[in-house]
């Protein structure tokens, strides 16, 4: 795109780094997702159809619940030691739960013991993988100025969406050709061992680089005074900008929405696709392989518009349009009686989704650099353990005792959460422009020689 035009070399190379870095680390994260249907007959016992569904979303849920320990463990890492760093241990950590994984033994043949390990594998790269996506994220705000910095941070939810599409394609192919499951993740396992050589090309941020410097200046000065204890903390505090409590509810708010858009989008169809359409496992994959080709379409329409149109405006726009259509969206599921209904449904689900992109630069920056990689990355960890887990499982049960209806109180509240949080952000972005006008209006009026310039 246009604005990449203004970018170094250095700048160029490190986008595309941590593209590759997440489009590795997606596909190996939702292989298993977009496989779960068969894979759930192999790694958990045979059960009733309701039963059935609740293991799957346990199986699902497991990548999530415990990500707000691994925020605290990879935030802890990305503000003290670094971000490359993190980025590079996360994507470690995703290739050895794949090597397990593909050669983990089926409950047939060691029972119980393999819905565990299997458990345990996907808790680990649920954790990896959420160090990976808010270190990439928080990287490129800290190393691209805005407004490159909306595109190069949007790429990222793009190559997120490439992996998991590739999965898919992947997924769908060992199905249809009859291969073994366990080649996609052999597949995986040696992407995810590319994914962290190329990583370690990747140098630290500028903006953490400098904050690190000011910090040992400030350490300095404070050990050279005797009459004051050395407080690092205290220190870091100095050189941080204070976070509303308003601002980090904004936060959690915008991003419950990818959660629950992805779950309608991509699993909550598949027991009507399968009972109503007599959709097989294998044919649910290849059906959500070419939805999983939307969201791509959906986030490249986003990026290239936030290039002309303010992101948080795209944002809002959006969110108007997924409510509207919410409204709607359980009398059109109960007279939908063709397979590419559904299909359209899904459709519009995923592409018009509560996706923070393009705005996800925007978010990051409100948080300080010391604070940021921890603050980020608990919320995004806590908006997917409870979203995930409040839209697998309650909508079994809203849906089993108040038809598609029930959908409407999981998604209304969502949605209008959604909505106050890019406000939020909004006045924040205004107030924060007013400012940095004022200063330079001040600048001007009290320095003669810019004034002369000016002239």
């Amino acid at each position: 795109m246009g604005v990449f035009a203004y970018l170094s070399r250095q700048q160029k190379e490190a986008i595309g780094l941590l593209q590759i870095g997440t489009f590795l680390e997606y596909f190996d994260l939702m292989l298993y997702v977009h496989m779960i249907v068969l894979l759930n007959e192999l790694f958990f016992p045979k059960t009733d159809p309701h039963t059935a569904a609740l293991l799957t979303a346990l199986a699902f849920c497991s990548t999530y619940v415990l990500r707000p320990f691994g925020a605290l463990i990879f935030g802890w890492l990305g503000d003290n030691i670094g971000r490359k760093t993190t980025v590079v241990i996360t994507t470690l950590l995703m290739s050895m739960s794949c090597i397990l994984m593909a050669n983990v033994p089926t409950y047939e043949q060691i029972g119980i013991t393999a819905s565990w390990i299997v458990t345990g594998c996907r808790i680990v790269q649920g954790m990896s993988s959420l160090g990976e996506i808010v270190g990439a994220q928080i990287y490129v705000s800290e190393f691209v100025r805005p407004p490159a910095q909306y595109v190069a941070v949007s790429f990222l939810g793009i190559a997120s969406g490439v992996g998991s599409t590739a999965a898919l394609a992947v997924a769908s192919l060992v199905t249809i050709a009859g291969l073994n499951w366990r080649i996609a993740f052999w597949m995986g396992a040696g992407i995810a061992v590319v994914g962290s050589i190329a990583r370690v090309r990747l140098r630290e941020t500028p903006e953490f680089i400098d904050m690190k410097l000011q910090l040992k200046k400030k350490i300095k000065t404070s050990a050279n005074n005797k009459t004051q204890p050395l407080n690092i903390r205290k220190l870091k505090e100095s050189l941080s900008i204070g976070v509303s409590k308003q601002t980090y509810a904004a936060y959690f708010l915008v991003y419950c929405g990818w959660p629950l858009s992805f779950y309608l989008g991509l699993l909550y169809f598949n027991p009507i696709l399968q009972s109503k359409f007599e959709y097989s496992a294998s044919d649910v994959i290849h059906h959500n392989f070419y939805l999983s080709i939307l969201p791509l379409i959906g986030c490249g329409l986003w990026t290239f518009l936030s290039q002309r149109i303010p992101p948080l405006k795209i944002l809002r726009a959006r969110a108007k349009a997924f409510f509207v259509f919410t409204l709607f969206l359980p009398i059109l599921i109960i007279v939908a009686n063709h397979h590419w209904q559904i299909f359209l449904l899904q459709a519009f689900i995923l592409v018009v989704s509560l996706t923070a992109i393009p705005g996800d630069s925007i978010f990051v920056t409100h948080f300080p650099v010391f604070k940021r990689f921890t603050a980020v990355s608990v919320l995004y960890a806590l908006t997917r353990a409870l979203m995930y887990i409040v839209t697998s499982f309650s909508l079994v049960y809203l849906t089993e005792f108040l038809s598609y209806y029930g959908l409407w109180l999981v998604m209304l509240p969502v949605i209008l959460g959604h909505l106050w949080g890019v406000n939020h952000f909004e006045k924040l972005e205004n107030k924060n422009s007013n400012q940095k006008q004022h200063q330079a209006h001040t600048t001007l009026s009290t320095n003669p020689n810019e004034i002369k310039l000016a002239g």
